[in-house]
């Protein structure tokens, strides 16, 4: 039901959400995401002109968020990506069926309703915060002690902290 492409995107808004208005760049924010960098850039563009990010050009530019994550929900991520479809007549077509849904189809319809409600009602703050849960989605300062990116090397270590800042370190 959620395509790649609508998970990859909340990742995203997700972690620019964290950022808590700093510029987050897209190299930075692929790493983090593990969504690969030519995909993301493409899914950021979708997001900028659905407004729910801008681009911040320059030295310190990078993705911001255009809202505060309780204005902005799961559904408003799916609106701009790729909005979910309702079944508003008959999926085979039959004439006598109009828009009036077998039951089969209006019970379809009725879950499909029930997730769009659901999406509507939680907003990224809180994705962010609830208590008791597991780290928050693509919370970056965990990747490292979950094994992202760790080698027994200091001086891998060192770049593979430097890459997630989105710099590099000159030898």
């Amino acid at each position: 039901m959620i395509s790649q492409t609508v998970e990859y995107a909340l990742r995203a808004i997700v972690t620019i959400a964290q950022h808590e208005g700093q510029p987050c760049t897209a190299k930075k924010l692929a790493w983090i995401t593990q969504v690969p960098l030519l995909y993301l850039s493409k899914l950021m563009q979708g997001l900028v002109r659905g407004s729910l990010v801008t681009s911040q050009r320059g030295l310190h530019g990078g993705l911001l968020r255009t809202r505060s994550p309780s204005e902005l929900t799961i559904l408003d991520v799916f609106n701009v990506v790729e909005p979910i479809k309702r079944i508003t007549q008959c999926p085979l077509r039959i004439q006598s069926h109009g828009t009036n849904l077998c039951p089969l189809h209006r019970r379809l319809d009725a879950a499909i309703a029930a997730t769009e409600k659901i999406f509507q009602e939680t907003t990224l703050a809180e994705m962010q915060s609830q208590p008791g849960s597991v780290t928050p989605l693509c919370e970056e300062k965990k990747l490292f002690s979950l094994g992202v990116g760790a080698t027994s090397s200091a001086k891998t270590k060192s770049r593979t902290k430097t890459a997630a800042r989105g710099f590099k370190k000159k030898e």
